[in-house]
C-alpha cells in the first residue's frame, strides 16, 4: 500500500510541477517599451474607481500623472464611490497641479449594480470624446513610468481589443506571504493558460487591476453596464469580449506595474472570500479544489515522513516508498521556496505551505458558505 501510494504522488506531483512549469512559459511577459512620440500616442482615457481608499489614491494618482506618455493625449478621471475617508480630498489637491486629472462623485449607487462596475461605467461616460482606449486602474495598484506606453504599444502592434496585465504583488505581513503565494500556485494549478488564450477558446482571463480595452470594442459589449451584477467584473467583461469576438489577452506587468492588495488577514480574508467562487467556477468546484489542496500539500510532509519511520523499523517496501515519494516531494517544495524567491519573500516561506493551503482552504470554504447564502459583503456594501 505505501509502495502504491507513492507511485500515485509521484505521478501527482510530476503533473502538478509540469504544468505549473507550462503556464509559467506560456505567460507573456512585457518589458518596458521605449517611449511613443506624439504622432505614435493615440488619446486614452483613465478610469480609476476609488471607494475608502485614502491610504492608496495617492500614490496612485501621482504615479499615473509622471507617466512618459504625451501629456494632450492622456486624462485621468477618479471616480469617487462614496468614500467616507479622505479620498476625494487627497484627489482634489492633487487635481490642483495637474488639469488632465477629473475628480467624479458616483451618484448613488443602482439596484442589481456591483460598486466598481457601476464607478467604472460612471468614469467612461465622461472620458474625453477623442479617447481611443478606456483604462480602468485600480487605486491600489502603482505604475511604472512607461506603464502606459508599453500597453498602448502591445495592443497597437498585436492588434489586440482588450489588455490585462497583472501587476508585481508586494506581500509584507505574514498573512500575505503565507497564503498568496499559495493561492497563484493553485490558480495555475488549476487554469489551462494556453487553452484560455486559444482565440477559439470562449474563456478569458483578467485581472481589473489593470485593463486596457479600445473605447470602440467597450461600447460595443455595452460597457461595465453589461456586467452590472458580477462579483468578478473584469473577468466577466474579458470572457464577453471574447465571446463577441474581439481579441482579448492577458500578459504579464511585473516590470510596469505593483500593488499591495491586501494588508493583514482580515482584509486578505474578505478579499479572498468576495472573488474566489467566481475565480474557482463555482461553489462546488472551489470547495473540492480547496479540499484537494490541502490533502495534496500535507501528501508531501506526511507521506515521506510515515515512510522514514518505517523504513527505520526496517520495512523494505517503506524503504522503496520513501526512494519514490522523496524526489516527488523535494520537487514540490522547491518548487514553493521557488515561488517565495519570485514574489520577494523570504525563501523558507516556501516550506510553509501546506499551512499555507490550510488557510486558503478555510478561505475557500467560507467563500462557498457566504455564496450558498446569498449574501457578500465589500466595503461596507451586501450584494445579493
Amino acid at each position: 500500500m505505501a509502495l502504491l501510494c507513492s507511485v500515485a504522488w509521484l505521478l501527482i506531483a510530476t503533473w502538478l510541477i509540469a504544468r505549473a512549469v507550462r503556464q509559467n512559459f506560456a505567460f507573456r511577459r512585457l518589458a518596458p517599451a521605449a517611449a511613443l512620440s506624439d504622432s505614435e500616442s493615440p488619446a486614452v482615457a483613465i478610469v480609476v474607481p476609488a471607494r475608502d481608499e485614502a491610504e492608496n489614491i495617492g500614490s496612485c494618482v501621482s504615479a499615473l500623472t509622471r507617466q512618459v506618455y504625451s501629456k494632450r493625449r492622456m486624462s485621468i478621471t477618479v471616480v469617487d464611490d462614496h468614500s467616507s475617508d479622505m479620498t476625494a480630498r487627497i484627489v482634489s489637491a492633487l487635481g490642483c497641479t495637474d488639469d488632465r486629472l477629473l475628480l467624479l462623485q458616483s451618484p448613488p449607487l443602482p439596484a442589481g449594480w456591483t460598486g466598481k462596475a457601476h464607478a467604472c461605467w460612471i468614469g467612461s461616460r465622461t472620458a474625453p470624446a477623442e479617447a481611443e482606449w478606456l483604462c480602468f486602474v485600480d487605486a491600489d495598484v502603482r505604475a511604472g513610468p512607461m506603464l502606459m506606453a508599453t500597453a498602448i504599444a502591445e495592443a497597437s502592434n498585436r492588434r489586440l481589443d482588450f489588455l490585462s496585465l497583472t501587476p508585481r504583488q508586494e506581500l509584507h505581513s505574514f498573512a500575505e506571504r503565507l497564503i498568496m503565494p499559495c493561492g497563484f500556485y493553485m490558480l495555475a494549478f488549476c487554469q489551462d493558460l494556453v487553452r484560455i488564450e486559444a482565440s477559439e477558446s470562449g474563456e478569458a482571463a483578467a485581472t481589473g487591476q489593470f485593463i486596457l480595452i479600445r473605447r470602440v470594442a467597450y461600447n460595443q459589449l455595452g460597457g461595465h453596464a453589461a456586467v452590472r451584477r458580477e462579483i468578478c467584473e473584469d473577468a466577466a467583461l474579458a470572457r464577453l469580449a471574447k465571446r463577441s469576438g474581439l481579441r482579448v489577452t492577458i500578459a504579464g506587468g511585473d516590470q510596469l506595474l505593483a500593488t499591495r492588495m491586501y494588508k493583514g488577514w482580515c482584509s486578505l480574508w474578505l478579499g479572498v472570500s468576495k472573488n474566489l467562487v467566481d475565480m474557482m467556477g463555482g461553489p462546488a468546484a472551489t470547495a473540492i479544489t480547496a479540499i484537494l489542496g490541502v490533502l495534496l500539500a500535507w501528501t508531501a510532509i506526511l507521506l515521506p515522513l510515515a515512510e522514514v519511520i518505517g523504513c527505520m523499523r526496517h520495512n523494505g517496501h517503506a524503504c522503496l516508498a520513501l526512494m519514490i515519494a522523496l524526489p516527488a516531494s523535494a520537487a514540490m517544495i522547491g518548487l514553493h521556496m521557488a515561488g517565495a524567491a519570485f514574489f520577494r519573500i523570504p525563501v523558507w516561506y516556501g516550506l510553509m505551505f501546506p499551512l499555507g493551503y490550510t488557510a486558503g482552504a478555510l478561505m475557500a470554504l467560507d467563500s462557498v458558505r457566504r455564496r450558498l447564502s446569498g449574501r457578500t459583503v465589500w466595503k461596507g456594501r451586501i450584494y445579493s
